[in-house]
């Protein structure tokens, strides 16, 4: 790894320390679904949030409700298993990106085949309390 590259990923995680957030790689849901139910908790109070997803009829919710559990112990974790009721925290961020696709074939009339494309998602998710710092 190059100096550079290397002061660069330091300072990334420096930064990334005084953070909380959770990471799902890999997500075999569509990007396009995922955002949908992102935009729903994006902004709201995490306990609310944790009920809306609860509720949702949407299949993403269930994957998004796992992964707000784990960005809510990642922070009770780091401060020392204190109560999120207490501290206002909200959904600061979340963030939807598209990960690889499985391309697959399906047989079409005539001795055709039509291309599949099962996308799949990264989703990155932080938590913040209300008070700026």
């Amino acid at each position: 790894m190059g100096a550079r590259k290397k002061l660069r990923a330091e300072s990334i995680k420096e930064a990334n320390k005084g953070q909380y957030f959770a990471i799902m790689r890999n997500c075999p849901t569509s990007p396009r679904k995922m955002r949908l139910v992102a935009d729903m908790i994006r902004g709201v109070d995490v306990l609310k949030a944790l009920d809306i997803l609860k509720f949702s009829s949407k299949e993403a919710s269930i994957k998004m409700e796992k992964l707000l559990k784990s960005a809510l112990s990642n922070w009770e974790a780091k401060n020392d298993g204190k109560r999120p009721e207490e501290h206002n925290l909200i959904v600061k961020t979340v963030q939807v990106d598209a990960a690889g696709m499985l391309k697959r074939y399906r047989p079409a009339p005539q001795g055709r085949a039509h291309r599949i494309r099962k996308r799949s998602n990264h989703v990155t998710l932080y938590i913040d309390s209300k008070e700026i710092r």
